[in-house]
């Protein structure tokens, strides 16, 4: 299996939109909202005029995202890991988290947000990412853990 990240480019929106819907299609149907889920191709070609993307392929086929965001001071925030569901539990999420790892060489501190009911990513971050858990937010009907991985 070999794993590998393109930047996404305005051309990728309607790629990604795809991936998005198909990997947080169970969050929708479970919290009744998913900020990750029904976004329009104008929508997505916004956020990647904004937000750097890399698109996640596994064996030159496209199966996620990762996208960060410049806090500033060394200091980042996930914005999106995606991985569409019939490639979870592969370790991609895992590699892409270390490729945020080299790709930003700066970084001092990440950060992310997840839902607190969803008990795998709870286990996939502190376990598998070296995150830890900072503090709880509310965005919405959705609690959330905010996850912090400092060097």
């Amino acid at each position: 299996m070999k794993i590998e990240y393109k930047q996404a480019s305005i051309e990728d929106a309607a790629l990604l939109v795809d991936i998005y819907n198909a990997s947080f299609y169970d969050d929708y149907v479970r919290f009744g909202s998913c900020p990750g889920y029904g976004q329009t191709i104008e929508m997505m070609e916004a956020s990647i005029g904004n937000h750097l993307k890399h698109i996640i392929l596994c064996d030159d086929e496209p199966v996620g995202c990762i996208s960060c965001i410049s806090m500033g001071d060394g200091v980042y925030e996930v914005g999106c890991l995606c991985v569409i569901p019939e490639y979870q539990g592969k370790g991609i999420g895992t590699q892409a988290i270390r490729f945020v790892k080299s790709f930003y060489e700066d970084w001092n501190r990440l950060t992310l947000v997840t839902p607190i009911d969803k008990k795998e990513n709870v286990k996939f971050y502190t376990e598998k990412c070296g995150f830890r858990i900072e503090s709880t937010e509310r965005d919405g009907n959705v609690d959330l853990y905010r996850f912090v991985a400092e060097r």
